[in-house]
């Protein structure tokens, strides 16, 4: 496949397979668009890092504003204060400097497909301008769940089903009212909804599943069934960070109340393919190889990366940057498969690291992973899927948080 088939692969899949390397750059704006019919994601505001003041700031500067002499000042005395890295470090490090090559060989197959690198600035802003997402209306999930009146609290979806052929273009609007804390919200498989919540509108994919609660009803989820079980389990915990509550970016989570997530009874017999998005915290990794993943069942973990791109193809940040890697590490393992037995089965056993790379959207939002993942996800198709502190939804996915509605604002869709 020449670059060109490659390109109309992006256009049409989400996906670009780059040759010679075992790396891929995808496109979430088009991985989640299918998940709709009537809504499309608009590419600016998914892709909003890049257009923020953060970049304007940077364009000023570049025209000629310089720094403050106080900031120079700040600046060199950061820079002598170079240390000596301790124990844990200098571990972080070697494991970095291990996966360096890969990173490289990674992004240097994206900087020599320059069809791509056409591509990508259209890609991220689209034909249409970035929609004013009001943050001060914005509802604070966090809070609400959390209040006493949170049992009390409806969402009211609307559906459009289509009266038949002798009726074309006509379709009958239905509407229900569900409790959305604490209760499983379904949307049926043959279209989007739209959820009306306090004064605010929530676009809800074909055939997805939430549930809005926070972490003392997570057993909630395990199926009566086992073989209703999950094939692909995917967690991104919100981590215990110093940065992140500095920011107040989302609350964080002890690490140790982890242990109690029943991942091992979500999975489903026949196999369950588990990723965990995991900081670059060497204490943090130490305690999730050690202790977590096996309490979960989860064994021979195998590192993926997500390396983080601008819109020219340049890493967001310096590679090499000890406190602000410009990519994110994922843990994938198997629960209830046995590699070596599984050799001839219909799913591909993981072999090896891979590097992921995609422009990134707001602060935490992670790419979709299952149809880059579709060939090593084991069990019965198509898999049955489940994110663990969702903070999105998605078509035929459980998606399971305090906040799984947070990026399904219909501030960030327009209609087709």
């Amino acid at each position: 496949m020449d670059a060109s088939d490659e390109l109309r692969s992006l256009e049409a899949t989400g996906i670009y397979r780059l040759a010679g390397s075992r790396a891929a750059f995808v496109d979430p704006v088009r991985l989640l668009g299918e998940s709709y019919r009537r809504f499309r994601l608009v590419p600016s505001a998914y892709y909003s890092r890049s257009f923020g003041p953060s970049r304007q700031g940077g364009e000023a500067q570049a025209e000629g504003t310089a720094p403050s002499p106080d900031r120079k000042k700040r600046k060199r005395k950061r820079q002598t204060k170079a240390r000596e890295l301790n124990a844990v470090e200098r571990i972080a490090e070697a494991r970095h400097q291990e996966a360096r090559p890969l990173l490289i060989s990674a992004h240097n197959s994206l900087l020599d497909a320059k069809y791509l690198l056409e591509y990508l600035p259209g890609m991220i802003k689209g034909d249409e301008c970035r929609p004013e997402l009001e943050t001060s209306s914005e509802n604070n999930f966090v809070e609400l769940g959390g209040s006493w009146r949170a049992p009390f609290y409806e969402m009211t979806i609307c559906f459009q089903k289509p009266l038949g052929q002798d009726e074309a273009g006509t379709c009958d609007v239905q509407k229900r009212s569900s409790p959305l804390f604490n209760r499983v919200v379904r949307v049926e498989e043959n279209g989007e909804a739209e959820g009306e919540f306090q004064g605010r509108l929530y676009v809800l994919p074909k055939g997805s599943c939430f549930m809005t609660t926070d972490f003392t009803h997570v057993r909630d989820l395990i199926p009566d069934n086992p073989n209703t079980g999950y094939n692909l389990i995917v967690i991104d915990p919100p981590w215990e960070n110093g940065c992140v509550r500095q920011k107040e970016a989302y609350p964080t989570l002890p690490n140790r109340n982890l242990l109690y997530l029943p991942v091992q009874e979500l999975a489903h017999p026949a196999g369950a393919l588990v990723v965990l998005w995991i900081t670059n915290r060497e204490k943090l990794r130490r305690f999730v190889e050690e202790e977590l993943l096996p309490s979960w069942g989860v064994k021979d973990p195998t590192e993926f990366y997500w390396l983080k791109v601008k819109s020219d193809g340049s890493l967001i940040g310096d590679l090499d940057l000890f406190h602000h890697r410009p990519y994110e590490c994922l843990l994938l393992g198997y629960i209830n498969v046995n590699r070596e037995a599984e050799s001839g089965s219909k799913f591909k056993v993981l072999q090896g690291s891979q590097v992921i790379m995609s422009v990134p959207g707001a602060h935490s939002r992670k790419p979709p992973l299952q149809k880059i993942l579709s060939e090593y996800i084991p069990g019965p198709k198509p898999p049955r899927c489940i994110e663990l502190f969702a903070r999105e939804l998605g078509s035929g996915w459980t998606s399971w948080g305090n906040e799984p509605l947070h990026f399904q604002d219909s501030a960030y869709f327009s209609k087709k």
